[in-house]
């Protein structure tokens, strides 16, 4: 296989959460077992077999790689791919896809499904993609899969197999549907992306950024670019309920060392331990 991008890999829940993410560098992710993308800042060559694609918003860090990307499945046979991303994109995302194709002279097969915060994306029988309104400089989705569950409704449980059946046979609604996060994705956002949606903070793995973790950087600043400190994550340490959250974007400014010795005098029990560094 070829490698041509850096790739990190973690596995939590039975999940493989893979990918690299540097502020002004390139952001892309894998959920390997759930055959979905998350932005394309850079196209690792074993990435392209993965169909469905979700942006978060069109910086380049975030896109840049999207033709290449589309390209590549062509050429290699595969199926169009389904891109999803802010339905303010769509057009000129096109519109890039399309002067590529002139300047490549191969087409560029794909489908771009534009999302309004809110929407619902079904990727298999037991997962569904919802998204959400994220805080940035321009628009910008955050994405949460959850896993679909029926269980039997209380009022049916106790009974014996054969009334359930004749019940079901009888077209009687005898499930109900429940929804577990289990996992979510920012994108790039500041902190009201995070508290305007509280299941960031439920789902079984949270995927955040954290883009800077010196204390001289000014909050009010980083803010208004859409970015996260890492004081953001300690003032609300007691809301996130997730099992891990990998917190990843981190600006260029700081090299790994001052990374890891900044957020570990800032949140010395790394929030309970369950806080991982996409380093």
């Amino acid at each position: 296989m070829v490698e041509n991008l850096p790739v990190l890999s973690h596995v939590h829940n039975g999940l493989t959460i893979e990918g690299y993410s540097r502020a002004a560098v390139q952001t892309y992710w894998r959920v390997n077992e759930l055959k979905v993308l998350f932005d394309c800042g850079g196209q690792p060559w074993d990435f392209m077999g993965t169909p469905t694609m979700f942006i978060s918003h069109a910086h380049l860090d975030h896109i840049a790689a999207l033709p290449a990307y589309v390209s590549r499945r062509r050429m290699m046979k595969m199926d169009p791919p389904v891109i999803y991303l802010p339905d303010s994109a769509v057009d000129t995302t096109w519109d890039m896809l399309q002067l590529f194709r002139r300047l490549d002279r191969g087409a560029m097969p794909c489908e771009l499904i534009g999302l309004l915060p809110g929407d619902e994306t079904s990727i298999s029988r037991e997962y569904i993609v919802t998204s959400l309104k994220t805080r940035h400089t321009i628009d910008s989705l955050g994405f949460v899969i959850h896993q679909r569950r029926h269980k039997l409704k209380p009022e049916f449980q106790g009974l014996e197999g054969d009334k359930i059946r004749d019940l079901k046979l009888a077209g009687t609604e005898i499930t109900e549907e429940t929804r577990v996060p289990v996992f979510a994705y920012t994108g790039d956002t500041s902190p009201p992306g995070l508290d305007n949606n509280p299941v960031f903070y439920e789902a079984k793995t949270l995927v955040s950024e954290l883009t800077f973790v010196a204390p001289e950087h000014r909050k009010e600043k980083i803010h208004k670019h859409g970015h996260m400190h890492i004081d953001d994550y300690r003032q609300r340490a007691d809301r996130f309920q997730n099992e891990l959250i990998i917190a990843s974007h981190l600006s260029t400014r700081y090299n790994d060392s001052q990374v890891k010795r900044l957020a570990q005098k800032a949140l010395p029990d790394a929030l309970g331990g369950r806080m991982k560094l996409w380093l």
